[in-house]
C-alpha cells in the first residue's frame, strides 16, 4: 500500500503576506519566518529588492492540514477559481444550527476583510453553506 503525499497549497496574489495573515486568522495557522531568521522581515531583508516580499507561508500549528504558500504575481485575480478551498465551520452540524454557525463565521471573517458573496441554503441534497472571498477576491466557502 502506498502512503499518501505530502501537499502544500500555492496562492498567486498582489501582496502575500498580507493575504498569508488574513489566512493565519481564517485558519487559526502560524507563520513561522524561514528557517535561519527571526522573524520575516529580516528574511526579506536578506532577499534582493526585486524578490523583497514575494513570498509568505504558514502552517498548521497541529501539524495536520497543508502548508500554505502566497507567491507574488504580476497579474490579478480575472475569473472564478478553478480550486477553492471549503473552510469546514459546520462539520457535523445540520439545519437552523448549522446555519447558525456558518453565519457566526461569516461575521468573523468580514471584520477581518473577507466578502460575503452568496449563502445557498439547504435543500434535498445539500446542507447550507456559504460562498466568500478573500481579501483579494479569491473565492471560498464555509461548510
Amino acid at each position: 500500500m502506498t502512503s499518501g503525499k505530502e501537499f502544500q497549497v500555492t496562492f498567486d496574489c498582489a501582496d502575500p503576506e498580507r493575504v498569508g495573515r488574513f489566512w493565519c486568522a481564517v485558519l487559526g495557522y502560524a507563520a513561522p519566518p524561514p528557517s535561519g531568521f527571526a522573524s520575516w522581515d529580516e528574511f526579506n531583508r536578506s532577499r534582493p529588492l526585486e524578490r523583497q516580499g514575494a513570498g509568505f507561508a504558514c502552517v498548521d500549528p497541529a501539524g495536520v492540514g497543508p502548508r500554505l504558500y502566497f507567491q507574488r504575481v504580476p497579474e490579478g485575480k480575472v475569473v472564478k477559481n478553478r480550486v477553492h478551498l471549503d473552510v469546514r465551520a459546520g462539520t457535523g452540524l445540520v439545519g437552523a444550527e448549522r446555519l447558525a454557525t456558518l453565519e457566526a463565521e461569516c461575521a468573523r471573517l468580514v471584520a477581518l476583510g473577507a466578502v460575503h458573496q452568496e449563502t445557498l441554503y439547504a435543500d434535498d441534497y445539500n446542507e447550507s453553506c456559504i460562498v466568500m472571498r478573500d481579501i483579494e477576491g479569491n473565492e471560498f466557502c464555509l461548510d
